[in-house]
């Protein structure tokens, strides 16, 4: 299941950045980039003077080229695994979300009506890592509410590492792609040097190009570890509110076993 959701989300990223990076690339390799972007910006120019506004995938596709196919390449392939990793952990954890009240009426009514094989089997029925936690217990009843409590507890440490399961990699990518953004600012720079000296000039037209290229790419990796900041921080707070549900629920359960056990 988490391949599948892995496979969907960068499915449908790529679908949705493919026609910008091939177009980009495919104007790209006949001529020199900055040739490219010369052109663009004509289209652009006649967009304008017809009065008519910039189809927002022509705006990207022209600022891609700008930038050098090469730096917005990486950059995009950061924003594509960061997406693909951020909607595969959103799609899990809404997944593993359960109605925790209602799971343990459940569970206690089976306790009363067939005992610990019934409540397992509740249990079994029952999506997210709270039941899976619950069934944990539930296997080691007959050791004691003691040994069923440090049951909850340790499972519940390993329920907790599977929710962040690929967090680590969506840091990596908020990481890496301001990273290569300033290492396109670098090169661009450097570019814009060897103009100068090239030139022997300092005139505006000379450095330009070069310049633009370093604020392209830094714009570029900023806008993608925004993005993925935003997510990651919203994962974050699943997984602090999933967190807490399942504490919380740990100690009712705990409680329904000594009720259960005095009977």
């Amino acid at each position: 299941m988490k391949k599948f959701f892995m496979f969907l989300a960068v499915a449908s990223l790529m679908t949705f950045t493919a026609s910008i990076v091939a177009s980009a690339q495919e104007e790209a390799a006949p001529a020199a980039v900055e040739q490219v972007a010369d052109d663009a910006e004509e289209v652009i120019d006649l967009f304008a003077g017809s009065g008519e506004e910039v189809p927002l995938h022509q705006a990207l596709k022209t600022k891609f080229i700008e930038g050098g196919a090469g730096f917005m390449s990486l950059i995009i392939i950061c924003l594509i695994l960061g997406m693909a990793l951020a909607i595969e952990r959103i799609l899990y954890l809404a997944f593993s979300k359960t109605n925790t009240t209602k799971l343990l009426d459940n569970v206690e009514k089976a306790l009363e009506e067939g005992g610990i094989e019934k409540a397992k089997e509740v249990c079994r029925n029952t999506r997210g890592p709270v039941a899976s936690i619950f069934y944990q217990g539930l296997l080691r009843a007959d050791q004691g509410v003691d040994v069923v409590e440090k049951t909850i507890v340790s499972y519940g440490g390993v329920q907790m590492s599977l929710m962040e399961n690929g967090l680590s990699w969506i840091g990596l990518f908020i990481s890496i792609a301001p990273s290569l953004g300033f290492l396109g600012t670098v090169i661009g720079m450097i570019q814009a040097f060897d103009a100068i000296q090239a030139a022997g000039d300092i005139s505006p037209n000379v450095v330009a190009g070069g310049m633009k290229v370093a604020l392209i790419t830094t714009v570029g990796g900023l806008i993608v570890a925004m993005i993925l900041q935003l997510f990651y921080n919203y994962i974050i707070a699943k997984i602090d509110s999933l967190s807490i549900d399942m504490e919380d629920s740990s100690i009712r359960f705990v409680d329904t076993m000594v009720k259960y056990n005095k009977k």
